[in-house]
């Protein structure tokens, strides 16, 4: 929400203004990294950045590379369609999971979006 201005400065109200995507990949590289339980400290590690440019992503001053942005998505098991915003879902990885238990996933997932109707 911002509070607008008209023209002469006058109060007109509130609009709401949705995330930009660089606004967006900074809340997902974020939120990633809180869920998987790691420290930018440590996240700067693993791709071999220092802690401060994994600070600037999540503030939002700055954007991964694209090296940056594929590491993250193999380090956090999403797409870097998801972590750009481009797209509103992560994936789930199956690899070793038997046919049986991915079909387990997939009633699970159905069932979890009932409920939320």
């Amino acid at each position: 929400m911002c509070e607008c201005l008209g023209m002469y400065g006058e109060y007109i109200g509130r609009s709401y203004h949705p995330p930009n995507k660089r606004e967006m990949t900074s809340e997902r590289i974020k939120t990633l990294r809180e869920r998987k339980g790691l420290t930018q400290s440590t996240l700067a590690r693993m791709i071999g950045i220092t802690r401060s440019s994994v600070n600037a992503w999540e503030m939002g001053i700055s954007t991964p590379s694209t090296k940056y942005l594929v590491d993250l998505a193999k380090i956090f098991h999403v797409s870097t369609d998801y972590l750009l915003g481009l797209e509103a879902t992560s994936s789930i990885n199956t690899d070793g999971l038997s046919e049986e238990d991915i079909l387990a996933v997939h009633m699970l997932v159905e069932q979890l979006r009932k409920k939320n109707q």
